[in-house]
């Protein structure tokens, strides 16, 4: 049995979506740019065959692994969590306590990470370092520049 990819709804819906623009656009699109390719003769010395070729590779792959991921996923809804503590799913505010600055983030799964939107990944040590631990609590996370303090403001799962 496959290990289970913990991901939230808008994450598995960001997946599917993908998958079905993958399937029924970019698919008929190369199976295409191959037909055209092969009209235009010798297939050995055919660059726009052999680009076609690979991109249809490609989308392959990708159908496939989404696929996967989304066979094996546990959709959690954060909005249906209701805990006192940081899990999957959280979206947690925190205090830098050497700058005083505030930062907001989401623990989500692998896929849906994207520090610009503020969402980190289950698997990134400052979301390890917050699992489990509460609103007022001080936590010591290990980063590329050294060591950070942060203080954990409050806990929602919306």
């Amino acid at each position: 049995m496959s290990e289970q990819v913990p991901m939230t709804k808008h994450g598995a819906q960001q997946l599917k979506d993908e998958l079905h623009r993958l399937k029924h656009e970019e698919r008929p699109r190369v199976v295409e740019a191959i037909a055209t390719a092969r009209e235009h003769g010798d297939l050995s010395e055919n660059a726009e065959y052999d680009a076609a070729k690979e991109q249809q590779a490609f989308v392959e792959a990708r159908i496939r692994e989404l696929e996967d991921k989304i066979a094996r996923a546990q959709v959690i809804d954060p909005a249906e969590i209701d805990m006192e503590t940081a899990a999957f799913g959280a979206t947690v505010s925190l205090v830098d306590e050497e700058s005083g600055k505030e930062v907001q983030y989401q623990i989500v799964g692998d896929d849906e990470a994207d520090i610009k939107q503020n969402k980190i990944s289950i698997n990134a040590p400052i979301a390890r370092a917050l699992i489990g631990r509460g609103e007022g609590e001080v936590v010591d996370v290990q980063a590329p520049g050294g060591t950070r303090t942060y203080e954990i403001v409050e806990i929602e799962y919306k």
